[in-house]
């Protein structure tokens, strides 16, 4: 071995190449003029030449290539061979002989200079978005980590910042802190001015009645905005389709591309009014010719109003069913008694208007109406049991049955009882029992009594409280023309004031209980009028016409014991006699 080593060492290499490439020497110095000088903790640019997944291999001029980690370049993933890149020496030969690079110092030591730059040039330059931060994202610019705000990655609001991270984008720097060495870098400002240029181009061709794409770009409660492209429109709620719309995102959904049709927009073209139903045709004008007066459809209550429901029979086309066409019913009532938003319901049509685009349906037409035979179900006399619906001062309004009610005038609620208001009797919703008074079928009327199911007391009162007979009464109120009193059997009576003095001159008062005699009874009007005074004036009276008649008497037993005392008498003792007789006979005629 050592024997070829010193044949090739005393090889003449001048002879082979005969004398033409000069000696070894010369063509040392050649190469080592062929190569760049290189100096360690530098930076210089070298070229890749070759790329794999962990390395990327750097020749920078020297003997030996440089490799350098691929993780350096994650910020530039359309690196490829032939690129020019910066690196820093930091060995040109290790143990290994190998020559030791670094992209990622060699960025850092340029990183502030190339920052400034671009800035002050208004370039555009790459970055890294490394992840996410509070209010923007972190992203690797020439080895520096800048701030991108959430409000410059684009035009329009990012609802997910993490789909970002990973990617390599475009910015621009928009601000430098030298002093805490804070970079704050924008994407949004590269398209505006390209988006600026896009809106004056759109709102100088826009037309009413055209049609145009756009995203969906944000929802609201009224309406949907529309990115035409750098301009924005709005779709009011009414104008997403022909049928009811509780919220826009049950007709669209953001980012998702739709056609419109443009409605209107102001001189500046600045407010843009959006169409979206206006694309397809009329629900009124598809529906089937066939649909007519009296027809049955199917529908879902849409909206509720007091005064009725609104009923979509198809989608766009709608019916009114008023709340008078919901009950055969008289008394009045609202349409939440009868349906709710959503119900699914049958209703007939009852007119129809194709080019006003009107409708109105009923559903009580579906049912019998109860009053076509209602002397037949209800005759004058039946008795039934009835819910308590309404007061009036003059009575109680009472339903049989839906649609069929009737009035229980006040007078007929009871016998006995003297009732002002009829709640002081029932209350609303209570069940009643009534009969059949009287049937008015072209008024749609009933009129129901509640007291002619029991028998007429006042025919037995009759008997018992004749005129003059006296009774046991106590006074219950006192009003103005007089007291109330009530009398045995649940009946009441009135005596007037001057009929209310007692014995000894006093008048009577409430809840006293005294004797009263009846001085007039009428069973007509219910009516007793009764006297206290008259029970005591009438016995004084009595012990009046007593006394005379007594006085009188006595006068006449005298005279005859005296004539027969004497039976001779004189003419002095006749004349005597006369003028007694006469006497007596003046003051018995007196009384």
């Amino acid at each position: 071995m050592s024997n070829f080593v010193e044949g090739v060492e005393g090889f003449d290499w001048e002879a082979l190449e005969g004398g033409n490439a000069g000696s070894v020497a010369e063509l040392t110095a050649k190469y080592d003029k062929s190569l760049s000088t290189i100096v360690e903790n530098e930076v210089t640019e070298g070229e890749v030449i070759s790329i794999n997944k962990r390395e990327v291999v750097v020749n920078v001029g020297s003997k030996s290539d440089g490799i350098v980690s691929r993780s350096e370049f994650r910020y530039n993933p359309d690196l490829k061979i032939g690129d020019k890149v910066e690196v820093y020496i930091e060995n040109r030969e290790d143990k290994k002989g190998q020559l030791v690079l670094s992209h990622k110092k060699a960025r850092a030591m340029r990183s502030w200079d190339k920052v400034n730059e671009a800035l002050e040039k208004d370039e555009v330059i790459k970055g890294y978005i490394k992840c996410r931060t509070k209010g923007g994202m972190i992203v690797d610019v020439f080895g520096i980590e800048a701030f991108l705000p959430g409000s410059q990655i684009d035009v329009k609001p990012i609802r997910d910042y993490d789909i970002f991270v990973g990617k390599t984008m475009e910015f621009k720097i928009v601000k430098i802190n030298s002093e805490f060495r804070n970079v704050v870098v924008s994407h949004k400002a590269l398209i505006e001015a390209e988006l600026e240029q896009q809106k004056k181009e759109i709102i100088s061709k826009l037309e009413k009645g055209q049609v145009l794409e756009g995203t969906v770009k944000n929802i609201t409660s009224y309406g949907v905005f529309i990115d035409l492209g750098g301009v924005d429109g709005l779709i009011h709620i009414t104008d997403l389709s022909w049928g009811r719309v509780a919220h826009p995102e049950e007709i669209v959904q953001l980012d998702q591309k739709i056609n419109v049709v443009i409605l209107d927009f102001d001189d500046d073209k600045k407010r843009i009014a959006l169409g979206l139903k206006q694309l397809t045709p009329h629900p009124w004008d598809a529906l089937s010719q066939e649909v007519k007066v009296g027809d049955k459809v199917k529908g879902k209550v849409v909206v509720m109003a007091d005064y009725g429901a609104f009923v979509e029979i198809a989608p766009g086309v709608e019916g009114l069913i008023h709340v008078s066409e919901m009950s055969w019913s008289q008394h009045l009532r609202s349409a939440q008694d009868f349906l709710k938003v959503g119900e699914e319901v049958e209703a007939q049509v009852l007119t129809l208007d194709r080019e006003e685009r009107k409708m109105s349906l009923g559903i009580k037409q579906l049912h019998q109406d109860p009053w076509a035979d209602i002397e037949v179900r209800y005759p004058v006399g039946s008795k039934h049991t009835a819910t308590v619906r309404n007061f009036t001062n003059f009575g109680v309004f009472a339903e049989i049955e839906e649609g069929v009610d009737g009035l229980i005038h006040i007078s007929d609620l009871s016998w006995t009882k003297k009732i002002k208001h009829p709640n002081e009797f029932t209350s609303i919703g209570e069940k009643i029992d009534v009969v059949v008074l009287e049937i008015d079928k072209e008024q749609r009327r009933l009129s129901l009594g509640h007291k002619q199911l029991e028998e007429n007391p006042w025919d037995v009162f009759e008997t018992i409280f004749t005129v003059d007979s006296v009774h046991e009464g106590t006074i219950t109120a006192i009003v103005d023309k007089g007291a109330i009193i009530a009398l045995p059997y649940g009946i009441e009576g009135f005596a007037t004031p001057r009929h209310l003095t007692k014995e000894d001159g006093s008048q009577a008062k409430v809840d006293e209980k005294l004797p009263f005699k009846v001085i007039e009874f009428n069973k007509g009007a219910k009516r007793i009028i009764l006297s206290h005074s008259r029970t005591f004036e009438a016995e004084k009276a009595n012990e009046t016409e007593r006394k005379p008649k007594a006085a009188a008497k006595k006068g006449a037993s005298a005279a005859k014991k005296f004539e027969t005392a004497h039976e001779a008498t004189t003419l002095g003792d006749i004349t005597e006699l006369a003028a007694l007789k006469s006497a007596l006979e003046a003051n018995e005629k007196k009384n």
